[in-house]
Parts: structure tokens; sequence; C-alpha cells
């Protein structure tokens, strides 16, 4: 029943959407700002996430005070053409686009850059050859062809290689804010302005000396500059190759099945429930089950995981896997933005987009860094000026070091560098990972895989296969081992858990005739209790039976090997006592990686707890197996959660050698590994959840972290590539501001030429992202280090 407050909150429930636009004209961070800004000043948006190395925002609004046109139109009012991508448009279409305006970007600052060197490199050689030469520098001796060549290179350089500079500028004038193109413009006009006013002062006699003309530094810091955004512009391509290696998976036709035939038609076309036809050789088209054939199907390119799989009829398959060597007829259960590979590029997009904390401090500085560049310059003016009066210099002298130290601090604080320190690698860490068959879905997962000292592993699906099978079915004396069966698997047919399917399958195969239980009632975490031809049965742990029968377990349970588990089979009578009828032993095979990849995370100092709602034999013989350090066994699914809470805040896991007890003053970092969807409170309460994930269900998964393959090497291999990225990630904001930290100074107090401020702030860019892309061979997985081509 609703009721009016129901009611009430329904009606005033926000309609929030999301939308993703691309956006022109962002070349640092306070362009990022800027476009933040003004999308967030629009009633009903939330959050706006700006990713500059990709040229996109996502914003969240609430549908019923904004929409997508006046977002764009806002943004662009900003000064940064925007436009909303359409959310029913081909991925591959929308990545093909950004490609190609990152193509056109790139030509664009090379022609540039071709343009200006030309302009100013040979007489910039020329100047300096006559001074070795001769001794003294040509512009500054002769008033001959080298100034009048130096001004029609500078005059040249400023209208063709600076007009996108100063268009850039403008726009942000327009919407009253700056930019990078605020300094360079500002900088570039600093140094033509001042050299073009020197000239006329010298000629109409107003100076007695030429002073340093510079004409060809106006030419060649815009030169250096679209040189060094051209590298950045071929970086950026490079980043972001991942998510287009990932839409290149998918083919662009499939064969689909027309009456005793196939078609050839676009990978558009194809609905749900059509029948496709795989060749070996092709790619997968679709997600979707094999109704026909047998192949071996390369899965790497999704999952992770070299060897192939075999499938069959009956078998899932991912689309954008390779069928090697057989025929499959596959029935599409998934397409265009539901299939795995769609939701994967779809995840990688939404983490590049979204900030970790540690970006906090750049946002902040960048909110203010360009306005404070410029009251830099204009101190640095006034100090020049003042100097150059207390030492009564000439006015040719006060006025060219003048020029030269507003010219250099203006350029050489351009903060490009700090607007992609972190993007850029998230880039590439989210990007790599990706190809891994790892899926960072929270990018604060980063910082938390940085603080673990606890990784908390589920049993089932986790650290065994999940698949659960009847081994053995014993009975009393009184009764046959398939009445025992028959009765448990009549009452577990509506159980949804692995092992009640288990038993319910094997009765089935044994030809058991399963009766329908004239009640039911399911108690999570102990079991069912259910009404089978008249008799009131009990199916599940001892705990169960204890429940019913007042405390006292009808009996010890013999020992279990790893592996294996008991459900007990009982009879609640008239008297309320309970009477044991059998056991059922259900074996769950280790995986064969498991114990490696213990080790693996013990290898990183951190320390494992077994969490499951097992018995503690049959949990501790498991442990035990694959190495695991402590355990919590018989916890029922809703205490997963306060185990979680427990470990945080003390954990009370043996110590070892390798790793002690850390002090119980700190809060521990603990992560949680499960199936991602029985786990999810443990999950959602963890400092870092992974969730182990299904390829074609992965939509369906939660976790900050999801491995595809279901492989436990993925664990350590996430923590390290979320380390490592946050590693690059301090480097690369150290780089940006340690760079302004050093040469605002320097170009403050003359130490620095326009051209060399220019040269560096060029370089700053290049090294951030070379830096991140140094990620692409970094070792992650825990082997000997190698370069890795990805």
């Amino acid at each position: 029943m609703t009721t009016a407050t129901d009611a009430a909150e329904n009606i005033a429930a926000p309609a929030i959407q999301e939308s993703v636009f691309s956006v022109e004209g962002m070349n640092c961070a306070s362009c990022v700002a800027h476009v933040e800004k003004a999308a967030a000043k629009l009633p009903g948006v939330r959050t706006c996430e700006v990713n500059l190395a990709r040229g996109r925002a996502r914003v969240v609004y609430d549908a019923e005070r904004t929409d997508p046109i006046a977002v764009a139109r806002a943004i662009t009012d900003a000064g940064y053409p925007a436009a909303p991508q359409s959310p029913g448009a081909a991925q591959q279409n929308i990545e093909q686009q950004r490609l190609a305006r990152q193509i056109a970007e790139a030509r664009g600052w090379w022609h540039r850059t071709v343009v200006g060197v030309a302009l100013w490199l040979p007489l910039e050689l020329t100047h300096w050859i006559w001074y070795l030469i001769w001794g003294h520098l040509a512009s500054t001796a002769h008033l001959g062809w080298m100034v009048w060549a130096s001004l029609a290179s500078g005059t040249v350089a400023i209208v063709f290689v600076g007009w996108g500079f100063y268009r850039g500028a403008w726009r942000a004038l327009r919407a009253g804010t700056t930019n990078m193109d605020t300094l360079i413009a500002m900088g570039a006009t600093v140094a033509y302005g001042y050299s073009l006013v020197a000239l006329v002062g010298f000629l109409s006699g107003t100076w007695s000396v030429l002073p340093n003309l510079y004409f060809m530094e106006a030419a060649g810091l815009l030169a250096l500059i679209s040189l060094g955004h051209w590298l950045e512009a071929r970086a950026r391509t490079k980043a972001g190759s991942a998510i287009r290696d990932l839409l290149d998976l998918a083919p662009a036709t499939a064969l689909r099945l027309k009456g005793d035939d196939y078609e050839e038609v676009p990978l558009t076309a194809i609905e749900q429930d059509d029948r496709v036809l795989v060749r070996p050789g092709d790619r997968v088209p679709v997600d979707g089950v094999v109704v026909e054939g047998r192949s071996s199907v390369d899965e790497s390119m999704i999952t992770g995981e070299s060897l192939p799989v075999t499938r069959t009829v009956g078998d899932e398959v991912i689309g954008g896997t390779v069928n090697q060597d057989g025929r499959l007829t596959v029935r599409a259960t998934k397409v265009g933005s539901a299939t795995a590979l769609a939701q994967i590029v779809k995840m990688v997009e939404t983490a590049q987009s979204s900030k970790p904390p540690v970006q906090r401090l750049a946002d902040r500085i960048a909110a203010v860094f360009v306005p404070a560049v410029l009251g830099v310059a204009l101190l640095t003016g006034i100090g020049w000026y003042s100097w150059g009066a207390t030492h009564d210099w000439p006015a040719a002298v006060t006025w060219a070091r003048l020029a030269n130290a507003v010219c250099s601090v203006l350029i050489i604080a351009c903060p490009c560098a700090l607007g992609l320190a972190v993007p850029a690698a998230l880039m590439v860490g989210t990007g790599r990972g990706a190809q891994r068959g790892i899926l960072i879905r929270d990018i604060d997962a980063l910082q938390s895989a940085e603080r673990l000292d606890v990784v908390v592993l589920d049993k089932t699906g986790t650290i065994t296969e999940g698949r659960p099978r009847v081994v053995e079915v014993t009975a009393t004396a009184d009764m046959p081992a398939d009445e025992v069966l028959r009765l448990a698997g009549a009452a577990e047919q509506f159980s949804e858990h692995p092992l009640a399917r288990a038993v319910v399958a094997h009765a089935r195969q044994r030809g058991l005739a399963l009766a329908d239980p004239g009640s039911f009632a399911s108690e999570p975490g102990y079991g069912v209790v259910a009404e089978i031809d008249g008799r009131t049965v009990l199916v599940g742990s001892e705990s169960l039976l204890a429940k019913h029968s007042g405390g006292d377990s009808p009996g010890a349970l013999p020992d279990s090997p790893a592996g294996r588990s008991f459900v007990s089979v009982a009879e609640k009578r008239a008297d309320g006592s309970v009477h044991r009828l059998g056991l059922i032993v259900i074996a769950d095979q280790i995986k064969s990686d498991s114990r490696a990849a213990v080790a693996e995370l013990h290898g990183l100092k951190l320390r494992t707890v077994l969490l499951t709602g097992d018995n503690r034999a049959a949990a501790e013989r498991i442990a035990a197996e694959v190495g695991i350090d402590d355990v919590r066994a018989e916890v029922k699914p809703d205490g997963k959660a306060d185990a979680i809470r427990q470990l945080q805040a003390n954990d009370d896991a043996a110590p070892t050698i390798d790793r002690p007890r850390r002090s119980a003053a700190r809060r521990r970092g603990v992560a949680m590994v499960g199936d991602g969807v029985n786990d999810a409170p443990a999950l959602a309460i963890a400092d870092l959840g992974i969730a182990i994930g299904g390829g074609s269900d992965i939509a369906k998964e939660t976790g900050d972290i999801v491995l595809i393959s279901g492989s436990l090497h993925g664990i350590a291999t996430s923590i390290r590539l979320s380390r490592a990225t946050m590693t690059k990630i301090r480097q690369n904001l150290f780089l940006a501001f340690i760079y302004n930290v050093l040469a605002i100074p320097l170009a403050a107090f003359g130490v620095l030429t326009p051209l060399i401020a220019a040269g560096a702030m060029a370089l700053s860019d290049v090294s951030v992202l070379g830096n991140a892309l140094l990620l692409r061979r970094t070792n992650i997985d825990g082997t000997k280090l190698h370069a890795d081509v990805d």
C-alpha cells in the first residue's frame, strides 16, 4: 500500500540522468576548472567531471530542471565549444570521431610548428653565427636586413602561428575568464609589442640606442609551444588507445541466419534472439549462447586469460572473443550497449572521467592559477621598472629587461602539465587494466589499494570453482540413500543457494521424482525447512539442526577433506525432536591458481582471511591447503559486513614473521574479494571491494574493481596496478608543481629568456605525458621486470 508520504517522495524524487559531452578548446587545468564551473552554475546539475586528456565532460543532472542542450550551451558560452554525445550512437563511431578530432588537432599543431620553425630558426642561427664570427649580435649592432627580417618573421608568426592562441584567449576574455591561451597570447604580445615600440623609438630618435629586440623570440616561443602541443596531442592519442583497442574487438558485420542461409549484416542490425554464424578465425559479434557446434575460443582480449576455452552447446560466449578452430551458431542474448564489451568500455570511460581525491589540491590551485600568474607578471614588471629607475639605467635597457622577465613569466607559468598530471595517468592505468581483464569502477579504489593491510576472501566461487557437485550420499540404517536424496532435492527446489542447486541437479540426474513441498521456508545462513510427503524435512547446516532441536546437534559430523562440505538432512518430528536422516557430501574444487594467488598477496605484505558460511572444519582445511592466514567460518550472509567492520577496527588475525601485527591504534585497510552479488554488503563496506566477475555478466557485478576472468591472480595484479597508477599521479603532480615553483622565480628575476621559457613549458607537458605512458611498461605481474607491450 502506498502512503501519502511515499507518494510525495515519489513526486519529489529528481529524475537524475547522466550525459557525456565533447568539449573543444581545453588545454590546461584552468580550462577544466572553467568548464566545471560553467556547468555547475546551471540549476539541477549535480556533478561535472572533465577529462582534459580526452576532451570530454561527464555531467550528472536533474532532467526536470535542465537538459543536455542547456549544459552544452553553458559550456560553449564559457569559451569551450561543447556538444552532447548521442546515447544511441555506436561507441565505435563516437571513438572514431574523437580520434579524427585528435588527429586533426595534431596535424594543425604540426603545421603551425613547421611554419614557426621556418620563420624563426634560420634567423636565430644566422644571429648566433654572426655573433661567433664577429663577436657581436647582428640585430643589436646593425640596423640592416636582420632587423627587418626578424620583424617580418615575428609578424607572420604572430598572425599565422599565434592565431589559435589569440582565438582561445579572446573566447576566454568574452566569457570573463582566463586560461593558458591568455598567458601565451600575452607573452607573445609583450615580446612583439615591446620590440615594435623599441624599434620605432630608436628610428624616431626617442631612444639613443637600439636595445635587444624580441621579434625572433616571439616567433620562436610560438613555434616551441606549438611543438609541445603537437607532442602532447600525439601522446594523448597513444594514451587513449586502450578504449579504441577494445572497441576494435567488435566486428563491423555479422552473419545472421535467414531461413536456411546466412546473410551478412551490420552489427547494429543484430537483435536479441537472432542466430549468428561464427566461422573459424572470426570474432564473436555479440554475447550469446552456443546452440550448435563446438570450438576453442580465445577470450584473452576480454578476460586477460591467455589459454583458449572450449565452448559447446549451452555455453555462453562473449562478443569480441575469437573463435579458433570450429564452427559455432550462437543465439544473441545481449546486443548493442548491453554486451560485456560495451559495458567494459563504459566502465573504463567512467573511471577515466572520474577524479581521485588526490586531484582536489590541483583543482583548487588551477582555479586561481592564471590570475595569480598575471599578478606575478605585473609585480615583475613593476619590480624591474623600479630597479631600473633606482640604478639610473637607460630607458632602453630597463624596458628590455622588463619585457624579457614579464614575457618569460607569462610563458613558463602555463598550467598545461598541472591539468594533464592526473587524467593522463588515469587513462593509461585504467586502459592497461581493461586490457588485462581488470576493470576499475571506482577511481577512489586507486588510493584505497595503497592502504590495505588485510585481504578477505570469500570461499565459494572465489577460492573454489563455485560449481559444487554431489559426490556422496549417506543415510541412516532405516532409510536408503536415494530416499534421503529425494527428500533433500524436493525440499531444495525453490532455494537459490549453489549447494541447493547441486543437490537438486544430482537428484534429477538419478531420475528421482521430486514432489512439490507442501510448505517451504528458507532460513538464510542455515538452510531450508519444507514439508515433503507429510514429513517436516530440514536440509542445511548443523546449525539449522541445532536451532530446531533446542541447541543440541543430533550427532557429530565426520571429518571432511578440503573443498568438501556436508549438507545435513533431518526430520523434525511431532514431539519437537530432530532425527538425522543422512548426509550429502558436496565437493567444490579449489581453483588451481588459488594457492599461488594467496602467496602473491603475502608477497605484498598483506594478511589473508577466509570468510565463509561453511562449517569451520571444512573452511580451515581449505585455508590450510591454499595458505590463508586466518578463518572466519559459519558467518551468516548478513554477518559478513560486520566481520569486515571488525577487521577494520581491530584485526585479530594471527601475525606472521613477514606480516607482523600492525598497531591497533590505526584503522585497518581491508579489501573484500567476493562474487559481486551474494557478497555485495561486504564488498560495499570494505575499503576496497574486488568482485570476481563473469565475462558476460559484467554489468551485474559490484565492487570497486572487477576481475572479469575470475582468476585470483588478478587480485595482486590489480593492487599493483592501482599502486603504480597512484605513484605516476603523484610523480606527475610533483613534476607539475616543482616546475612552476622553480621556474617562475627564475623567470621573474630575468634568468630565463622567453625562448628558454617556451622550451621549458613544452618540455613540462611532454614529461608529464611521457611519465604517464611509462605505466605501459611498469611491471604489475610480480614477475621479473620486462618491457610489456600492450
